[in-house]
């Protein structure tokens, strides 16, 4: 079960580089607890994802190739992932977040917000209709963050290093021991198996 969660959270964009990336744009030193909401929101658009394979694999016993080859691209599936990617409900909570001038609102928000713009430049075979209610339409980055067809050879390590550097970020800017704990632990969940299997998909939902 550790193996299916850890590789589920790694895939569509790796969920923890979100977070990381939620963290280093949305986090203010001088309020700590926007860390802990920003990283929160980078992690929100992917529950569902994490959930539902989960309870696929561990629940009705499905293999991953079955969950991310065939369940992954199925019309409920992605209406779920239309909802909790869409740009409109992300700009919504933002900008209510934003009027009533709640710090952790707008950071876990925010980074809601940036995960689904990350994915929207990230993401070819496997995009969403992020532009829900609106229509259905969905955009089909030229730029893959994983298949090689599409310069996914050369988005993984850039990322890697993308992940490296905002972690070196944010423990530069936060002071508190906790919260950098908490940084290095969601990068590790990135970055290890990288340096477990010499390769950037190694444990990745996609093979």
């Amino acid at each position: 079960m550790f193996l299916t969660t850890y590789r589920t959270v790694r895939c569509k964009m790796n969920t923890p580089t979100h977070m990381i990336i939620g963290g280093a744009l949305w986090a203010w030193r001088d309020k700590p607890g926007t860390l802990v909401a920003a990283l929160a929101g980078g992690f929100a658009p992917d529950l569902s994802m994490l959930v539902m394979v989960l309870y696929a694999t561990r629940i009705v016993g499905l293999s991953e190739h079955e969950v991310f080859g065939t369940l992954y691209f199925s019309d409920n599936w992605q209406r779920l992932f239309a909802i909790d990617h869409s740009f409109a409900v992300w700009s919504v909570l933002l900008l209510a977040a934003l009027l009533m001038r709640r710090s952790m609102f707008i950071a876990f928000s925010g980074a809601g917000l940036t995960h689904a713009a990350v994915d929207f430049l990230t993401h070819h075979s496997d995009a969403r209709q992020q532009f829900w209610p609106f229509t259905d339409w969905v955009f089909r980055s030229p730029i893959s963050y994983w298949d090689p067809l599409f310069w996914g050879n050369v988005v993984a390590p850039f990322e890697a290093l993308v992940v490296v550097a905002l972690t070196a970020l944010i423990l530069r800017r936060m002071s508190d021991w906790r919260q950098r704990f908490l940084t290095v632990l969601v990068a590790l969940v990135y970055l290890a198996p990288i340096a477990l299997t010499g390769g950037f998909h190694g444990l990745h939902g996609n093979g």
